[in-house]
């Protein structure tokens, strides 16, 4: 009687460490080679252990042994999902700003008019036509006359007035001065002077 019990716990102990080992990552290869027991009935999925009839050997009257199908569902993970959402893909522009075309702004064209400047043969006067920053034209409004002054008048109109002459030309009041007419040029170079000096 004990050696029967000492056979059955010997067993029970080999049949043991033979589950262990081969559960462990570390099974030598001896362990790998041992033929284990197949289960007769594969459980179904999903239900319990079933009970694993007893090895060979065992004497009659020992415990049955539990196994675990290896169909059994394992312990659920969470996956992650890296479905992407489907759709087009849309960039958007910076909006770009409006084109502004910037023309030159047009040159104003307006008169000016110099101080009156009065000399010992008459008074004298100057208007000037100015476009943007230029001198396009100069006019004189009043020159002395009477004998020889409507000569001499004449000269310093031919030379300086008009939109071809000396002033627009120089664009300054620096003129020749009209030979006969020294005063009349002088008091015409007066009045330029003042009509620039208002314009710019």
């Amino acid at each position: 009687m004990r050696r029967a019990f000492l056979a059955i716990t010997g067993l029970a102990a080999s049949t043991t460490a033979l589950v262990v080992l081969k559960g462990s990552p570390g099974t030598t290869q001896v362990a790998q080679d041992l033929p284990a027991a197949q289960p007769v009935n594969p459980t179904p999925q999903g239900a319990g252990p079933s009970v694993a009839p007893a090895a060979a050997g065992d004497p009659p009257g020992a415990a049955p042994k539990p196994s675990v199908s290896a169909d059994a569902p394992s312990s659920p993970k969470p996956s992650r999902s890296t479905a992407r959402p489907s759709g087009t893909r849309t960039t958007a522009k910076a909006p770009t700003a409006p084109r502004t075309t910037t023309k030159a702004p047009q040159p104003t064209t307006r008169r000016v008019t110099g101080p009156g400047v009065d000399n010992e043969y008459g008074y004298v006067q100057v208007q000037i036509v100015v476009s943007g920053n230029r001198i396009v034209e100069a006019v004189s409004l009043s020159l002395p006359s009477g004998g020889e002054s409507d000569i001499h008048s004449g000269d310093v109109r031919d030379r300086y007035n008009g939109t071809g002459g000396e002033v627009v030309q120089k664009q300054s009041a620096n003129l020749n001065t009209v030979s006969g007419a020294t005063e009349t040029s002088n008091s015409y170079k007066q009045s330029l002077r003042g009509a620039i000096e208002q314009a710019f």
